[in-house]
This record gives C-alpha cells, structure tokens and sequence, in this order.
C-alpha cells in the first residue's frame, strides 16, 4: 500500500493517533489536535503509509487589511526520518499549497533557518523563491512585557 496525502478536516483527529517518530517536535495532544482542526483557519496536509503519519505541513491562511486576497502562512513541515529524501515533504507541502489556492489565497510563505539546507531544498523544489531581503525572526512571551501592568500599552 502506498503513501496517501490528503488535507485533513474537523472531526478527523484520530488519525493523529498514530505519528511516525520524528514527524512532529512533540507528542500529539489530542484536545490541541481537535482544536486546530476545529478551526477553519488552520490547515493540516498529512502523508499517511500503513495507518501512521508519516508527514504533514501545517498553514494558516488570513486576511489582512492592506492585502488584495488572503495568504497563507506554512507554519512547519515535518517527515519521518525514515520517509525523508523520498518526496514526502514535497507532496505534504503541495497538498496545502493546493489547499491555499482553493482559499484564494493570492501567496503563501514560509520562514526557515539559514542553516537549515533541507527545508531550503524543498521549498525550492515545490516553485518557492528565496527572499532578496535578510529577514531576522523575533519570539515573544505572550501578555504585557516586563514592567508594564495588565491592560496598559506598552
């Protein structure tokens, strides 16, 4: 039997249950799943071979005020180590690509680290092109920051 790659939707958590190791950072919570399914913002492409997850890329498609069309954000993408080199993450990576183009999504972009040369190689093979611009990505506790009170601006 082969690999089947498919946009997973509300209600279809379960599939989730069984994960190749490796294929996401952490174990699958199960309530986090059904949540992220739950919402139709949220997107999950996964690559299923025997019953178990083997690949998957997640997205978030949004609106914002001065953009024509909604875009797509490609949060992450993550295969098995033992599916890696075989096309998994391409085809993960198309089905939700495709996925933002029946949105009407007008792109889609993804961030990745400088030294990570595999996430690089798929995303140009999937048609992906390299930003001009050096980007730096900033992380944030969520809440106010330090020293300013709950509820005040900062």
């Amino acid at each position: 039997m082969g690999i089947e790659v498919r946009v997973l939707g509300s209600g279809e958590e379960a599939i989730l249950g069984r994960v190749a190791p490796g294929v996401f950072d952490h174990a699958v919570d199960g309530e986090a799943a059904r949540a992220f399914l739950a919402d139709p913002r949220h997107h999950l492409a996964v690559a299923v071979e025997d019953g178990v997850v083997v690949g998957f890329a997640s997205g978030v498609h949004y609106f914002h005020p001065d953009k024509p069309a909604p875009e797509m954000f490609v949060n992450e993408v993550g295969v098995a180590p033992t599916h890696r080199g075989r096309g998994t993450g391409k085809e993960v990576l198309g089905a939700l690509l495709a996925r933002a183009g029946v949105l009407g999504c007008r792109e889609a972009w993804v961030l990745t680290g400088r030294d990570n040369l595999p996430a690089q190689r798929l995303y140009l093979s999937r048609g992906g092109v390299r930003d001009p611009e050096e980007q730096v990505m900033f992380t944030f506790a969520a809440g106010p920051p330090p020293g300013v009170p709950e509820g005040r601006p900062g």
